[in-house]
């Protein structure tokens, strides 16, 4: 999109004042039992796009909260309802093993990351049937940019949007975070059980004080994690794609960002200053950062709203609609 077409586009945006959606509840039958969701729809906007909000690692569930972060912060369900404001429709739910979706969860040994990947692809599926909607674009937040970006190949996505997604494989992402927090040799061992997952290989000689995290039943779930690089995976997409960045995320740097970028060509990257890990505007105090992730009460940034809609508007003129082919 040239300059000009995307400040006419940001001209027409309704910021303030956004309506409090109801929304309207969704569901899919999976292997295993069901997955719930919620389907966001701008008011008197029919057909328009339509977004699948992926949401990030652990028992995070739809609306962006997750219970170990001490509250709620509704981060994705602020963004659903703001671009519902501006005429593009959402639909985020609950992955397997979380809230409303909890009992479709898999036996823990049983689980694998394809399994994600393979439930996003399925939510694009049903909703490009829907007539309602002219394109459907992947939002992945956190974890969800890695499961994203390959269900857009499985599913055939119009475009995808990575926010705040992590630019290396997650094998190496879990050793930077526990080497500064494990003595050497215990970092030694994790990071020896590290490289036997990446080959595939089953560890059942554990530390005890790393049994929590290498258990012999979630193997097989990292094995397969760990066997997809987001470099690679990004590089792979022939779509429109996004690239959104917080500079104050203090669980994701800037790097991660760049790194995505410069892997796909059709790439575009942007940095929203001030904007945290979980889309609110946070300075990079840690005591902020803490509090910010159990409160509701603070917006998300409107300079990804503003982003998110220019990119996602401008697909109805630059991708051929695939639902009319």
């Amino acid at each position: 999109m040239n300059p000009s077409g995307m400040i006419c586009l940001l001209m027409t945006l309704c910021l303030a004042a956004i309506p409090a959606y109801a929304g309207s509840p969704a569901k899919i039958s999976v292997n295993g039992g069901t997955l719930h969701g919620t389907l966001e729809l701008p008011a008197g906007k029919a057909p328009c796009p339509v977004a699948l909000i992926i949401p990030g690692s652990g028992p995070t569930d739809r609306d962006g909260n997750n219970p170990l972060a001490g509250g709620k912060n509704n981060s994705l369900k602020m963004l659903a309802e703001a671009l519902a404001a501006n005429g593009i429709a959402s639909l985020r739910y609950d992955k397997r093993g979380i809230s409303q979706s909890a009992p479709a969860m898999l036996g823990e040994k049983d689980l694998r990351f394809e399994t994600y990947i393979g439930d996003a692809a399925m939510w694009v599926k049903e909703l490009r049937q829907n007539q309602r909607f002219t394109r459907v674009v992947i939002i992945g937040h956190s974890e969800g940019s890695l499961i994203g970006m390959v269900a857009c190949r499985k599913s055939d996505a119009d475009a995808f949007v990575s926010i705040a997604g992590a630019g290396i494989p997650a094998s190496d992402l879990l050793l930077s975070q526990l080497q500064p927090k494990l003595p050497q040799d215990l970092f030694n061992a994790a990071a020896d059980i590290v490289d036997r997952l990446n080959h595939g290989q089953i560890t059942d000689s554990l530390p005890p004080a790393l049994m929590a995290l290498f258990r012999e039943s979630v193997q097989p779930y990292l094995i397969s994690w760990f066997r997809y690089d987001p470099a690679s995976e990004i590089a792979k997409l022939e779509i429109p794609v996004l690239i959104v960045q917080g500079s104050t995320d203090i669980q994701v740097d800037m790097e991660n960002a760049k790194v995505l970028a410069d892997s796909n060509r059709l790439a575009r990257r942007i940095t929203i200053d001030g904007m945290n890990h979980i889309l609110k505007k946070v300075a990079g105090n840690l005591q902020e950062q803490v509090t910010s992730y159990g409160d509701p009460s603070l917006p998300i940034a409107e300079e990804l709203v503003e982003e998110l809609t220019a990119f996602v508007l401008s697909l109805e003129t630059v991708v051929p609609d695939k639902n009319r082919l």
